[in-house]
């Protein structure tokens, strides 16, 4: 059934506020961002009536079966620490979380949004439910007590660790991320995501929640996305912070664009995405559509490039992420290498951080994010955890990569009350 809104924002409050009272949902909004490559402004899906559950080992074969038996829409995620399925690496860090490497799950009831067309598969009644609903006000902000897996001091000695390694050419760059956690903590995860979504509007924003846990998502970057049979990686490297000066905001941009270890990092990051990208492509196919584009959001201005391929006709779209995941922006290069590493310098296991967000369409599309910016949150044994992190190089200032840290955390731990760490 496809209607057209009024008032389309207040529709989206609506409906996700309706979504929020099923058990599994999956709520992908891209907060109007411009984007060539979307294919939906936003997508809901709620209610299971089947899911695939798994970890690393035979996870993406368990995936393929379960999109098979299930060819409609599917919305889940992929963790991090799937990489031990894709290589031969371990997982041994603390898991406060106990989320599965993989979920994914057939929604009973889908809507999307395109610019003002709203459409419904499944309960058509449901737009009539959404548009009754009385809005709830979410003003109220919990106070979390807040811990860190690092202070300071050890995060800038470890960085220093790290360098070492990039100094004698065991790595060339790396993302090492840290966690912070409270233990014993209760929030109402609805209140915080439409907060932070508020607060750091993002393209790829995304709140799923499916047996009392939960991720609340804002993330500004695409991991993979297949339109037809074009692939298309978005990765970040790159930050810097907003001004409410617009002159000043404006030299933060051209700093950043200039920036030898920025650049240094994204173009490290483009070769391997594009290396990665070979695996599915047909040959000569893979190139870079744009390199340093800078965007803008209400936190922070980001390095972003654009790589693309055209898929193989013998790889599947399962196959396709398989083999470009984890997302070279949050793992380093070599990559092999980067992850075996910072499994040995992180303190936490990074499970859904620095895993995908996302969907598999009835066309065979598929778009997933990058898992970064994000609350994750276990209601049961009350554990509720964000990590942080930044790209090392030879270049980088450890107590700088910690400032960085802290300003891409700054909208979640505005959301949390939390003043400072």
């Amino acid at each position: 059934m496809i209607f057209e809104a009024d008032d389309l924002q207040l529709f989206k409050q609506k409906a996700f506020q309706w979504a929020n009272t099923f058990d599994t949902l999956c709520y992908l909004d891209s907060n109007n961002f411009t984007d060539p490559y979307g294919k939906f402004d936003t997508l809901i899906a709620v209610g299971a009536k089947a899911q695939v559950k798994a970890n690393a080992g035979n996870a993406f074969d368990q995936l393929n079966h379960f999109k098979a038996q299930n060819p409609g829409f599917i919305t889940g995620f992929f963790g991090y620490d799937l990489k031990n399925e894709v290589e031969v690496l371990s997982s041994g860090n603390y898991d406060g979380l106990t989320f599965p490497d993989l979920y994914f799950f057939a929604p009973e009831i889908v809507i999307t949004i395109k610019d003002n067309t709203i459409e419904i598969n499944g309960d058509v009644t449901a737009f009539d439910t959404i548009a009754a609903i009385k809005l709830c006000n979410y003003t109220t902000k919990p106070r979390v007590e807040l811990k860190a897996r690092f202070d300071k001091q050890e995060y800038i000695s470890t960085v220093e660790q790290i360098k070492t390694h990039i100094n004698r050419g065991d790595i060339y760059v790396t993302n090492f991320c840290h966690e912070f956690y409270a233990e014993g903590t209760s929030i109402d995860p609805q209140t915080v995501f439409t907060q932070l979504n508020s607060l750091s509007p993002t393209p790829f924003s995304s709140f799923f929640k499916w047996e009392g846990n939960y991720i609340m998502c804002a993330s500004p970057e695409r991991f993979l996305a297949k339109r037809g049979n074009k692939l298309i990686s978005q990765p970040i490297k790159g930050t810097a912070r907003r001004d409410s000066d617009k002159l000043v905001d404006q030299t933060i941009i051209e700093e950043l664009r200039n920036h030898p270890k920025e650049l240094q990092e994204n173009v490290m990051i483009v070769d391997l995405v594009r290396n990665d990208l070979t695996l599915s492509a047909k040959r000569g196919t893979v190139k870079t559509e744009e390199l340093f584009g800078i965007q803008t959001f209400k936190q922070v201005h980001q390095m972003v490039s654009t790589v693309v391929c055209e898929l193989r006709d013998n790889v599947t779209a399962i196959d396709a992420i398989k083999n470009t995941f984890p997302m070279g922006s949050m793992t380093g290069a070599p990559k092999i290498s980067a992850m075996r590493l910072m499994e040995k310098f992180e303190r936490s296991k990074r499970g859904v951080y620095s895993g995908a967000i996302g969907y598999f369409t009835p066309d065979g599309d598929f778009d997933f994010n990058v898992v970064i910016r994000t609350l994750l949150y276990n209601s049961t044994n009350k554990y509720l955890s964000f990590q942080v992190g930044s790209a090392i190089t030879y270049h980088a200032d450890a107590a700088k990569e910690y400032e960085e840290c802290l300003l891409k955390a700054k909208a979640i731990l505005n959301v949390l009350g939390v003043d400072k760490l």
